[in-house]
């Protein structure tokens, strides 16, 4: 299957009530789309960081009763699995796509990142977009967009990656669901791997 955008209808799945018959919907329509998604975007990005990086898509398998708000597939340089390392992601929450640079809580590079981005804070100010946004929970749809990132709130987030075992960081783009783009594979293939491109200093950064 190639990689053909999503519909309207990909973002509608998150209303459908119970677990269930959500992942149901998940499953049969967005599941497709990335995995596909992630099969075309691999060679892409194991040439822009120097390494095979390999595509997982979320099975959300450790759910049993409340249904996901979201769904992705990341891309990370281990073959068995992404969440103890950096890593790409690209996936949808009813409201909008996201594409980010990742560092979840079960990574221990935490640590590393949030020394280097202390350093180097307004470097990376400097080279980011200003409507890209910084989350520090990967399941919060919300974020503080990069023009708001003055050096108080760089500053709580690294005390926030060192210190809380919980704390993450994503930082990327995210697209309305209403957006034409995202009806069009290769316009938006080419904007994924845009933001990738922009957010790969980010990716060095944390190891």
């Amino acid at each position: 299957m190639s990689f053909n955008g999503f519909a309207a209808e990909d973002f509608e799945v998150f209303c459908i009530d119970g677990l269930e018959p959500r992942m149901d919907a998940l499953i049969s329509k967005v599941r497709p789309k990335l995995t596909a998604l992630g099969d075309e975007v691999a060679p892409f990005l194991s040439a822009l960081c120097g390494e095979e990086m390999f595509p997982h898509v979320a099975k959300h398998a450790r759910r049993t009763v409340h249904p996901p708000n979201d769904t992705w597939v990341a891309w990370g340089p281990g073959k068995r699995g992404y969440k103890a390392l950096p890593h790409f992601q690209t996936g949808l929450f009813q409201s909008h796509l996201f594409i980010v640079f990742a560092i979840i809580y079960e990574s221990p590079n935490k640590a590393i990142f949030a020394d280097a981005l202390s350093g180097g804070a307004s470097t990376v100010r400097e080279r980011l977009p200003g409507h890209y946004f910084w989350s520090t929970d990967h399941l919060d749809a919300h974020g503080t967009p990069q023009s708001d990132m003055d050096d108080a709130r760089v500053a709580e987030l690294t005390r926030r990656l060192k210190e809380v075992k919980k704390a993450e960081v994503t930082c990327g783009l995210r697209i309305g669901n209403e957006d034409p783009v995202l009806r069009d594979g290769q316009a938006l293939l080419q904007v994924i791997e845009q933001t990738f491109e922009t957010l790969l200093p980010l990716y060095r950064m944390s190891f």
